[in-house]
């Protein structure tokens, strides 16, 4: 079996306050392999995008990682030192993020961004970086690239400056993108074209994506697993579902996330779930498999079925 390119594994977040510890990621576990595409989804405060920066090594205090591990090729970087860190980032592991204008200078031309980028995790010189920078440009869609490299971030359009933090995120070919909202502030045509780069990098250069998102349109378009978030950890991972065949109509969840403070025990999900039984409250469930899903759900369980019988 092949070595996945990121696995992360009892992945733990804490950020301390004035009154106490809040736990943002409680146990995390989950593996994206070469190609593939694994879609992150949960209600806002799930824990999606600090997952994805305690994977780059972004957390900052008084936030840190508390425990578990994460592993890229085989490689342990949770505890590399932040020098060591920062030589991974952008070279073996990219990043796109929501708002492009986060990741670009608007004092700086998008060539000269492009190009030191390049220079920093490579041997190129500044004249194959230059080339190279335009071939990016074109790989993703830039119209005229060898004119528009010289243009500053504010003369492209919210889509086109996305498209340049894409060339940016891969210019050193990494072996990991982490995507966090990619298109959330784009038109929908827009979203289309993202949505295909995208899926072109697994498909052309064989990197790893983590695809965080809200939009399930999004997910179902884009990638190859999903990973639902809930409080902290993730309830439920596998393929993504089909719209065929004679499924119940899906109705509307009452109730909504708990605060991190107020987390209850057993099972985050028990005071919103029509099912929950005694044993839902008190014992938190771990990831069972179910074919190619694992769910975090007692009632997956034999026995815990007998029981609620």
């Amino acid at each position: 079996m092949t070595e996945p390119v990121l696995s992360v594994r009892n992945l733990h977040v804490e950020f301390a306050s004035r009154r106490s510890t809040l736990r943002a990621i409680d146990g995390v576990s989950f593996d994206i392999a070469n190609g593939e595409v694994l879609g992150v989804v949960g209600e806002s405060g799930a824990g999606k995008s600090v997952t994805g920066l305690a994977i780059i090594g972004l957390i900052d205090p008084p936030g840190r990682i508390a425990g578990g591990s994460i592993y890229l090729s085989g490689m342990r970087i949770d505890d590399l030192p932040p020098e060591q860190m920062r030589r991974i980032r952008g070279k073996r592991i990219g990043m796109i993020f929501q708002d492009p204008l986060t990741s670009l200078n608007p004092l700086y031309r998008i060539g000269d961004q492009l190009v030191e980028t390049i220079r920093t995790h490579t041997n190129l010189s500044e004249q194959a970086a230059r080339k190279r920078a335009i071939d990016l440009l074109a790989e993703v869609g830039i119209p005229s690239p060898d004119k528009r490299i010289d243009a500053y971030p504010h003369e492209f359009s919210g889509g086109m400056r996305q498209r340049v933090v894409i060339a940016l995120a891969i210019c050193a070919e990494p072996e990991l993108i982490i995507a966090d909202e990619p298109t959330t502030a784009l038109d929908v045509s827009v979203q289309a074209q993202i949505i295909s780069l995208i899926k072109r990098l697994g498909r052309d250069h064989g990197t790893a994506v983590m695809l965080v998102t809200h939009d399930m349109g999004v997910i179902a378009e884009t990638s190859d697993r999903v990973a639902v978030m809930y409080s902290g950890r993730i309830a439920e991972i596998g393929p993504i579902p089909t719209l065929a065949g004679d499924a119940a109509r899906l109705v509307q969840i009452p109730g909504s996330m708990p605060r991190l403070s107020a987390i209850p025990p057993g099972c985050a999900f028990n005071s919103r779930c029509a099912f929950a039984f005694d044993r839902c409250r008190i014992e938190r469930p771990e990831p069972i498999r179910q074919g190619r899903q694992a769910v975090a759900c007692h009632l997956y369980d034999a026995s815990a079925k007998e029981t609620a019988a």
